[in-house]
């Protein structure tokens, strides 16, 4: 009887242990599954805010490619403004447009109010007056590549600087030498060799904060209330006087010129430095 019992004893004990062992081996398993989300959820969000934030890769590295020519200017992704306290910075993409760019610069000299144009080379080349006229009348340029390609940051390199660079040389062609002052990659897929070459031309890679989306013509309303509601963000402003019809943003641009002076904001530039 004795011995029964201790064979039951032993037969529960080691039953006991077994259950332990897969109680714990599931804690173990749980636990690690719920790390490894963390982990794929925060990467996410991290992923998403920074395309949110005006560049595809807006937290790289600033590491120095040697193969490739040394920054001049700073190759980080810059949003933020020139001045101090309350300011706002617009930018303007994908022209110059012969209809809708001297809409833009006239708004603009109206509410005294100052602009970086992003530039595309082959509109540059097409129309140097209304670059050479950007210029003349106060506001920035910046390079936005050749083509527009969204995808540029799955290109080689090579492709990269061909884009970047051919950009630079027709609005440098068409504006006379005029200074470049940033370089923005389209849709910001920006690279870490692409924001190098462009840093290594003195050209300071450019983002933004705030994007109402107005390219895929929303309505002016929602132009106007999205660029309201995102400047708490930060001051860079992406909108659009080229690459498709864009009365709904000159008629958001009129509307947000003078609601921006009311309150109190200066018009001002990126660093550049």
């Amino acid at each position: 009887m004795n011995n029964d019992t201790n064979s039951a004893g032993n037969g529960n004990g080691r039953r006991v242990g077994t259950v332990r062992q897969v109680v714990v081996t599931a804690a173990a398993l749980a636990l690690t599954t719920t790390v490894a989300f963390a982990v794929v959820v925060a990467d996410e969000s991290a992923r998403q805010s920074a395309g949110a934030a005006g560049g595809k890769t807006a937290g790289a590295s600033t590491t120095i490619d040697s193969a490739l020519p040394a920054p001049t200017v700073d190759m980080a992704i810059v949003r933020e403004s020139e001045d101090d306290g309350k300011a706002v910075n617009l930018t303007l993409d994908d022209g110059p447009d012969p209809r809708w760019t001297p809409k833009a610069l006239e708004l603009l000299k109206r509410y005294k109010a100052k602009a970086v144009f992003c530039l595309t080379g082959p509109n540059a080349a097409a129309h140097p007056d209304l670059v050479r006229r950007i210029v003349a009348e106060g506001h920035r340029l910046c390079d936005h590549s050749v083509s527009h390609d969204v995808a540029m940051d799955k290109k080689p390199v090579s492709y990269q600087e061909k884009e970047i660079l051919d950009a630079k040389h027709m609005i440098d062609k068409a504006s006379g030498g005029e200074r470049i002052w940033y370089y923005r990659a389209p849709g910001g897929a920006f690279t870490p060799q692409s924001r190098q070459i462009a840093a290594a031309h003195g050209m300071r890679n450019l983002g933004w904060n705030v994007d109402p989306g107005d390219f895929r013509q929303p309505g002016a309303d929602t132009i106007v209330r999205t660029v309201k509601e995102q400047l708490s963000t930060g001051p860079t402003v992406l909108l659009h006087d080229g690459g498709g019809n864009r009365p709904q943003t000159m008629e958001a641009l009129e509307r947000l010129l003078p609601w921006l002076a009311e309150e109190g904001y200066a018009f001002s530039f990126p660093k550049a430095g």
